[in-house]
């Protein structure tokens, strides 16, 4: 015959090293993706909700829209802003993206 026969080789003992080389790349992945990713994005929600904590009254904001406004009248879930003279919309206050610079709307009328 010119194939020999294959046999099949006993299981190995799984030793503790053997199980910890095979599970630490997962664990330095999600490491990284934590520092890379998740941290990040965190930090930016914060730093987000601490801009929609601080919005009052007179803060020149531009909406999710992209519509930039004045803020008239500042309540706990809701914000009145000022579109143009006289034309005031009512929005959350999740909807707000960023706040501007004083004399923002000034400065594209």
């Amino acid at each position: 015959m010119l194939i020999t026969p294959a046999y099949a080789a006993a299981p190995a003992q799984a030793g503790g090293l053997e199980m910890l080389t095979s599970i630490a790349p997962m664990i330095v992945i999600f490491v990284l993706f934590y520092f890379l990713m998740i941290r990040p994005q965190q930090k930016k929600m914060k730093e987000h909700r601490a801009m929609l904590d601080a919005v009052q009254k007179g803060d020149e904001v531009i909406t999710n829209g992209g519509v930039l406004a004045r803020v008239v009248k500042a309540g706990e879930a809701y914000l009145t802003l000022e579109v143009s003279d006289g034309v005031e919309i009512v929005v959350q206050r999740g909807a707000i993206a960023a706040k501007v610079d004083k004399g923002t709307i000034k400065a594209q009328r």
